[in-house]
């Protein structure tokens, strides 16, 4: 590859970069925030009806009726965890779950309720095959063995009980302090019936993350619905993980004995989640934030709930070492510091030859003017003549570009987890930056980032031909500056020590490099003399 070529790729890959952040950031963001407004809307609509299965893998075919649209109903149970409080309808469905924690509150500092009462499916929510029974089972009331459960300390159990005349329906429910609980559900005779985790949070609906659905299967892969995906019913058996969620909030049901039989439906687009089962259904459940630490306690295949997108491979440990690093020291703001200086120490050995390799190419830049004007109508005998140019130099036309290749997957998956991580809601950096999970109030970081760049592009070396080139990128830290301007402080705080820490490479790489010739200046002397 000549010179010329190794520029452009180069101006390629940061303008691709830009216009993939920028793009995913504002654009996609704003489509999908005003269909999620307006599906939350019309989801108050929505019908008790039973799941239509239509795929060829359920073990029925049956098409249940629909029943009319249920009152909100009064709770008969409260119950107080260590992180939420919560109640239980007539129904025998959650209807409320508002979490304690001073950092999940709102902008206007309220309690957080993830459950919306007239919002359908509620968690626990039992929608039976038979339409008949179906009507039966939402115009019947439950009855409860207490009226109030403390599980602040411990665990707490609760009976629930429906007489639908022929069938019982027993429900044996079992709260924990974290936000999760064991359900377990017996009929006195046997029946099909589908129970739902909940419909999905909808505290926090953005362009930036997944909102929707996400199965985990038997063999521990995953499949993701976004809302808007599921057109027609989708079935999917031996599941142990069944979750819907926004970005920082989930409710999922997960095995407890044996796997899920999984329907997902869609009603305005905003994608539903059951469990299909006859007579009986066994499985643990959860409502609450996406917290890694949390998730994990209860059972570490939950972790899967939190989904980074195309690098979560990359995003997953690299958030488990950032929280590691957040476990010593104290502060999320100075782990994000140190975990970006660990990354470039990582990545050194080829930012260095990639930054040496640049420095190479500027000093043969006058001898490739050279060879260009003299093979330029013979591109054959260029190509050749620059190859062994370069070869005799020890300088690589592609070492500045790998560097670059290497930080964006780096890069894309820090920005999922920055994201995603609720764990940096409200978390505190220093002075000014009291939220890592939101914009600089005062966009100090992000025009200093700005000035960084711009003071990178000055000591770094560049071979720019093409004057056109040549402006784009003196324009990128500017471009830079206004697109991470609305970005969380916690991402905006790694590209800006990201940047630090390549100033302080190219300046000693320079420093070295110009020794280097130096000497080899002074051994060629003396090899003449």
């Amino acid at each position: 590859m000549d010179n010329s070529a190794q520029k452009r790729l180069v101006l390629a890959l940061a303008l691709a970069f830009i216009f993939f952040i920028a793009y995913d950031h504002f654009y996609l963001s704003k489509i999908r925030e005003a269909q999620a407004l307006e599906a939350n809307k019309t989801a108050l609509q929505t019908q008790n009806a039973a799941p239509k299965v239509e795929n060829s893998n359920s073990q029925s075919s049956a098409t249940p009726a629909p029943t009319t649209s249920v009152a909100v109903k009064e709770p008969i149970v409260k119950i107080a965890t260590q992180k939420a409080d919560l109640s239980i309808d007539e129904l025998g469905r959650i209807n409320s779950f508002v979490l304690k924690e001073e950092k999940y509150k709102n902008d206007n500092g309220e309690a957080i309720n993830l459950i919306k009462a007239d919002m359908s499916p509620l968690p626990l929510e039992i929608r039976f095959e038979d339409a008949n029974l179906n009507n039966l089972a939402f115009a019947t009331p439950y009855t409860a063995t207490s009226s109030n459960l403390d599980a602040t300390n411990g665990s707490a159990n609760l009976v629930l009980t429906q007489n639908l005349g022929d069938i019982i329906v027993t429900k044996n429910l079992t709260f924990y302090p974290n936000g999760n609980y064991d359900i377990k559900v017996n009929l006195s005779k046997n029946a099909v019936f589908y129970i739902s985790p909940g419909s999905r949070p909808s505290e926090v609906i953005d362009g930036y993350t997944i909102h929707g659905a996400l199965v985990r299967n038997a063999d521990e892969s995953l499949a993701i619905f976004e809302d808007g995906d599921v057109k027609s019913n989708e079935v999917i058996n031996n599941a142990n993980i069944a979750a819907v969620s926004d970005r920082y909030y989930t409710k999922f049901f997960y095995t407890n004995g044996n796997d899920l039989n999984v329907v997902l439906t869609s009603k305005d687009d905003i994608t539903q989640v059951f469990a299909k089962s006859n007579g009986e259904f066994n499985a643990g459940g959860y409502i609450g934030p996406k917290e890694y630490k949390t998730l994990n306690s209860i059972d570490s295949k939950l972790t899967n709930v939190i989904e980074y997108g195309w690098f979560t491979f990359i995003a997953r440990p690299m958030f488990k070492f950032l929280s590691a690093l957040h476990d010593y020291i104290g502060n999320w703001g100075w782990a994000i510091v140190i975990l970006t200086l660990i990354i470039r120490l990582i990545l050194f050995p080829l930012s260095y030859k990639g930054m040496m390799s640049m420095n190479k190419l500027k000093d043969l830049a006058p001898k490739m003017k050279e060879l260009q004007e003299k093979y330029k109508n013979e591109p054959q005998k260029l190509q050749a003549q620059m190859m062994q140019l370069y070869k005799k130099h020890g300088a690589n036309p592609m070492g500045g570009c790998l560097p670059i290749l290497l930080q964006i997957p780096v890069f894309f998956a820090i920005y999922r987890v920055l994201l995603n991580a609720i764990e940096l809601k409200g978390a505190p950096w220093v002075l000014w930056i009291q939220d890592l999970s939101i914009k600089d109030p005062f966009f100090i970081l992000p025009i200093t980032m700005g000035i960084l760049m711009f003071l990178q592009q000055k000591i770094t070396p560049t071979t720019f031909t093409d004057p056109m080139q040549e402006k784009v990128m003196k324009f990128l830290p500017l471009i830079f500056t206004f697109l991470f301007a609305t970005f969380p402080a916690g991402l905006t705080l790694y590209w800006t020590i990201n940047n630090m820490a390549s100033i302080v490479q190219q300046y000693a790489i320079n420093k070295l490099f110009d020794k280097q010739k130096k000497l080899a200046a002074e051994k060629h002397n003396e090899d003449r003399s």
